[in-house]
């Protein structure tokens, strides 16, 4: 289980996280969407500790991130899989490469990191791409290859950066039946960060709305899609009212 407690988070004079919180719970895909800019991904990399909070703490498992050992959050660490958003896989290595570059800190024998290669790339797949170098594939199938290398450590959850992002339509419908299966098989919990409502909807058990630093709304897809709430309706249906007609209307006053 995965805990924010009223986190907060500023970078200088820009306060991003305002009293965060939000539990998720065991084997469940939990959906953050909000507009570009509000903490979604600096919220991600609070669980890795790639950050610490300000105030506030992020629990995984009921250790608290901010506060383990070098060696604690070591292990930590390779019980989350991270798909980032631009896939960050290394250009001058091969998918066989980039795969086998966490496997090696697990001190895994050769015959062992090559079936979690060949099973990894099977799943998403992509068999038969291993010493291809990722500007010989295309944007999906290097989202692919993000996804095999974080599978690959058969982490305990899942952390995904705007997984859709930048692909076509076709191609995103690839990408959300891949989490899709994912989940099913390996019985991993998951946190999809994006702004692509069609995923939300698709891969999400329940979606919780980050808005000016705080969760807005948190509810099953049905409940989101069904909300009253202006700004969460604004952002769900993509209308492009000013964020004060909004707010306006939230708190029952003129626009």
């Amino acid at each position: 289980m995965i805990v924010f407690r009223d986190v907060y988070k500023a970078f200088g004079e820009n306060e991003v996280l305002r009293g965060f919180s939000l539990d998720v719970e065991d084997g469940e895909t939990m959906v953050v969407i909000g507009y570009s800019g509000s903490g979604k991904s600096v919220a991600l990399k609070h669980i890795v500790g790639l950050l610490d909070p300000d105030q506030g703490s992020v629990d995984v498992d009921g250790q608290v991130v901010h506060e383990l050992d070098r060696d604690a959050l070591r292990a930590l660490r390779s019980q989350i899989g991270f798909v980032f958003q631009f896939s960050a896989l290394f250009d001058s290595m091969t998918v066989w490469d980039n795969l086998t570059l966490g496997l090696k800190r697990q001190k895994l024998s050769q015959r062992e990191m090559s079936e979690r290669v060949r099973e990894s790339l099977a799943r998403v797949e992509l068999l038969g791409t291993e010493d291809k170098y990722p500007a010989e594939l295309s944007g999906g199938m290097r989202k692919r290859v993000g996804l095999a290398r974080a599978i690959a450590l058969r982490p305990k959850y899942l952390l995904y950066d705007e997984p859709t992002t930048g692909l076509d339509p076709v191609t995103a419908a690839v990408i959300n039946q891949l989490m899709i299966r994912t989940r099913e098989r390996l019985g991993v919990t998951s946190i999809v960060v994006t702004h692509d409502m069609t995923s939300a909807y698709a891969v999400g058990d329940r979606i919780a709305m980050l808005y000016r630093g705080q969760i807005r709304q948190v509810g099953s897809v049905e409940h989101i899609q069904r909300t009253h709430d202006p700004i969460v309706r604004q952002f769900i249906e993509g209308r492009p009212e000013a964020g004060a007609d909004a707010e306006a209307a939230a708190a029952g006053g003129p626009a």
